[in-house]
Parts: structure tokens; C-alpha cells; sequence
């Protein structure tokens, strides 16, 4: 029988992600709008010292980061993971002395699930896969605001650029799991309470990098994620959506219209279920031809299909639920 959970433990859970909400939505424009600022006061030597610094440090998030072990470990993401709650599964073994692309599927609003299993220490990722250090991957733009980049390279997170994920699988060695939200921006669009939809069928550029540096695949289904926003679709060609689409071209990123609970921002209180599946064994070709990559990945596809098939039971959903690749 579960334990009901105190007063205090349920303001701390709502604290801790509304925080990570509020990170998600304003922190970095509330950077980007405080260092101007300060441009303009008689604080601007701090303002102009750190412009310089970030020039100098420009390159730190391709070359692996500046993982702060302190902030991957704050009592507040154990908080954050019990909301939902959180909780990952495995499903295979992982061999410490290989390197390794997880594909995680679907992008729902935030990756609540993502972040909390692969950016942080409290889902045990460390102690489920001995001897595998787990990397999540985000857009790349976001490591080149001011404040913010610091914040999110000391919890771990790296850019999904070319240059970033070749430095982690080419130059730090073996037992690196790269964690890719696949279908990025297009996918959050198609996130909706209820909908199992991944946008993985035209994107091939994770399985070519794991061929150039023989990284095994690994599909990843998070369980629930769709579920934890309540999102205002527009259908396609409307106004709205080609507004959307408009923005995640030039920004990389699309704006969802989303409702949750408690001032409409919070994500509901629906557990998810992030499920590792079966690696997928890739061999080593420097330029692999677009014959291999289309080979690879068909296997890819089809793990993350069985993948959901076999798990979609025993994490919430009935056998009539289907898995949707576009």
C-alpha cells in the first residue's frame, strides 16, 4: 500500500516542478533581458565581463560540457521525479565498455521524463547500467544564452549538434549513452493526452553518427509523457500552425499552446514510464552509405515498435493502443 503523502512533500513536489516549468518557459528570456539591462546601469563591467567570457567559452558545450556533479544531484529533482512520479525501466543489459545513442520517444511538451531519468541521479540511470555515463541531449541554440548556458551545462545537458555528439562518442572514451530526443519540435506538436505518435521515419541523421562511430542504437519509449499537458492543436494549414511551423523554422523550436493544472502551467500529476529497450548492434563505418543507414534504420523502427508492444500493458495503456511513426 502506497504511503500518502504528507503536506509538506506534496508544496515540495509542486515546488520543484514548477521551478523546472518556470526554467523551461521564461528563464532563458529573463536572462537574455537582464544582462542587457544591466548594460545600462552602473553594473555594466559585470555585464561586459561576462559577454567576454562567453566568447572565450563559446566552444565549452561542444566539447563536452561543464557537468556539475552537485546540481545532477539536488534533493529537488528526487521531488521533481516523485510528482509524476517518474520511474525508469530496464529491459536489457548495456555493455559499460561500448558506447551508445538512445533514441527517446515522444518529445510530449517538456521531456519531464527525459530530463529527470537521463539528466539527473534520481531515477537510478547509474545504478541500473554500471559503468554508463548518460548524456541528454537539447537545442543547441539554448547553450548560446547568456546565464542559462551555465545553468543547464552544470546539470549535464549537452547541445544536439554534430560537433558535440562526435566529441562525446569519439574523444571521451567508451560508456557514453547519448540520449537524443529524436523527434524534437515536430513531435511536441503532435503530443496530446492519449496520442502515440513518434516522428522518427525521415530522420536518419542519429543513425548515421552511430554507424560513423560504431555506438549501438537503443530506442527509448517514454510512457505517459503525452499526457501530462493538455495541448491546443491547430489544424494544418491554419493560421496557428502555420505561424508554428514558421517560428520552429527560424528558431528551431515550435511554441506549443498548452494547459495543465494549477494556473494552467503545471503538467498533471500522471506517472510515466520511461522504458529502455534492447540495443541494437552497429558496426563501425567511417562513410556509411545511405544503404546501411536506411538498413539500420529499419532495425531502429522496428525495436521501438516491439518495444511499445511489449511494454504499452504494464505501463498503463490497453493492448488496442498502436504506435504511430511518421
Amino acid at each position: 500500500m502506497t504511503k500518502e503523502k504528507t503536506q509538506r512533500k506534496h508544496f515540495l513536489e509542486t515546488l520543484s516542478v514548477l521551478h523546472w516549468v518556470l526554467t523551461f518557459l521564461f528563464f532563458g528570456l529573463t536572462c537574455s533581458i537582464l544582462m542587457v539591462y544591466l548594460m545600462f546601469t552602473s553594473l555594466w563591467p559585470l555585464s561586459a565581463l561576462y559577454f567576454v567570457w562567453l566568447v572565450l567559452d563559446w566552444d565549452t558545450p561542444e566539447r563536452g560540457g561543464r557537468k556539475i556533479h552537485i546540481v545532477r544531484n539536488w534533493k529537488t529533482w528526487d521531488h521533481f521525479r516523485d510528482y509524476f512520479p517518474v520511474k525508469l525501466v530496464k529491459t536489457a543489459e548495456l555493455n559499460p565498455n561500448k558506447n551508445y545513442v538512445l533514441g527517446c520517444h515522444p518529445h510530449g511538451i517538456m521531456s519531464c521524463g527525459a530530463f529527470s531519468a537521463f539528466s539527473t541521479k534520481s531515477c537510478g540511470f547509474a545504478e541500473l547500467f554500471p559503468g554508463l555515463r548518460c548524456r541528454l541531449a537539447i537545442l543547441a541554440g539554448l547553450f548560446r544564452i547568456p546565464l542559462m548556458r551555465e545553468y543547464i551545462m552544470g546539470a549535464g545537458l549537452l547541445p544536439v549538434s554534430k560537433a558535440s555528439l562526435e566529441h562525446l562518442l569519439s574523444k571521451s572514451g567508451k560508456g557514453n549513452a547519448v540520449v537524443i530526443v529524436v523527434g524534437g519540435a515536430a513531435e511536441s506538436l503532435a503530443s496530446s493526452p492519449g496520442v502515440n505518435t513518434v516522428v522518427v521515419r525521415n530522420r536518419k541523421g542519429f543513425v548515421r553518427l552511430a554507424l560513423q562511430y560504431g555506438a549501438d542504437l537503443v530506442p527509448v519509449y517514454s510512457f505517459g509523457e503525452n499526457d501530462l499537458f493538455q495541448q491546443v492543436t491547430f489544424s494544418e494549414g491554419s493560421f496557428g500552425r502555420k505561424l508554428q511551423d514558421l517560428i520552429k523554422k527560424i528558431m528551431g523550436f515550435s511554441p506549443c499552446v498548452f494547459v495543465g493544472e494549477h494556473f494552467l502551467i503545471m503538467p498533471y500529476r500522471h506517472p510515466v514510464t520511461i522504458v529502455v529497450g534492447n540495443p541494437i548492434a552497429v558496426p563501425l563505418r567511417i562513410t556509411p552509405t545511405e544503404e546501411e543507414v536506411d538498413h539500420y534504420h529499419g532495425l531502429y523502427m522496428e525495436g521501438l515498435s516491439n518495444l511499445f508492444q511489449e511494454q504499452k500493458v504494464s505501463c498503463g495503456l490497453s493492448e488496442s493502443h498502436r504506435l504511430e511513426i511518421i
